[in-house]
C-alpha cells in the first residue's frame, strides 16, 4: 500500500517519543498532590493538553497553579525518553518543508524531549500554547498544514490516541495510527494501523512524498 502526500503532521508523545513512562511518572505525582485519583488522572491525560486535563480535578481558582506544576514535573523527568522505532528513519528521510508536529503538550517540553530522544526538532512545531482548543479539535493540524502550505486533505496525519486520530480526522486529513500507546481495536477512525513507524518507509517524489507500508 502506498499513500501520496504533500506533507506529513506527526503527534510526538507516543508517535516519535516513547515518554510514556515517564509522562505517568509525573501525573501520579501530580494527582497526589492534589489529593485526586491518580488512575483516573493517567486514564484521560494522554494525547491531550494540560490545560484540558487539569479542570476536571481542579477547581478553577487553582487551575493555573495546577497546569504550571504538571509542566514543572515532566521538565524535570526526562529519564527513559527515547526515539521510538522508526521514528529517526522516517525523520531523516524527509526534507524540512515537508512534515511537521503537532501536539498537546508545552513548546518547552515538547522540544526537550525530542532533544533527549535525539530526534530534530521540527521548523513547524504546533504546541499547546498556538491552539485555543486541543485534540480532538482539528485546530492544530490545520494550523500545521497551512504553515507547509498545504490544505489538510492534502496532508498524512500520523497519530497515537483516539483523540488525536479524530483531530487528523476532523482536518480532513488521512491518518495513520501506530499501536504504540493504545491497542489497535481503539485505533478507530485512522485509514491505516501500523505497530510502529519501522513498519513504513517514506520517499520524496515529484508529486510530493510516497508514504509506502511495510
Amino acid at each position: 500500500m502506498v499513500l501520496h502526500v504533500g506533507g506529513i503532521l506527526f503527534d510526538i508523545d507516543g508517535t516519535l517519543v516513547d515518554s510514556s513512562a515517564a509522562v505517568e511518572r509525573s501525573w501520579r505525582t501530580w494527582a497526589r498532590e492534589y489529593h485526586v485519583d491518580a488512575d483516573e488522572v493517567v486514564r484521560v491525560c494522554h494525547g491531550r493538553r494540560t490545560e484540558d486535563v487539569v479542570p476536571q480535578f481542579v477547581s478553577p481558582q487553582h487551575q493555573a497553579a495546577a497546569v504550571a506544576r504538571e509542566l514543572a514535573l515532566e521538565l524535570a523527568d526526562l529519564d527513559g525518553v527515547v526515539a521510538l522505532p522508526g521514528s529517526r528513519q522516517v525523520l531523516d528521510a524527509l526534507p524540512r518543508q515537508r512534515w511537521a508536529a503537532v501536539t498537546s503538550g508545552e513548546r518547552s517540553l515538547m522540544t526537550s524531549r525530542l532533544e533527549a530522544s535525539g530526534l530534530p526538532v521540527p521548523q513547524t512545531l504546533i504546541s499547546a500554547e498556538d491552539v485555543l482548543t486541543g485534540k480532538p479539535s482539528p485546530e492544530g493540524y490545520l494550523k500545521a498544514a497551512a504553515a507547509l502550505g498545504f490544505q489538510a486533505r492534502r496532508c498524512l496525519v500520523v497519530e497515537d490516541s483516539p483523540a488525536g486520530i479524530g483531530a487528523g480526522r476532523a482536518a480532513g486529513a488521512q491518518v495513520l495510527a501506530v499501536a504504540t500507546t493504545h491497542a489497535p481495536a481503539e485505533l478507530v477512525g485512522a485509514d491505516v494501523v501500523v505497530t510502529d513507524l519501522s513498519c513504513i518507509s517514506v520517499e520524496v517524489t515529484d508529486r510530493g512524498v510516497a508514504v509506502l507500508m511495510s
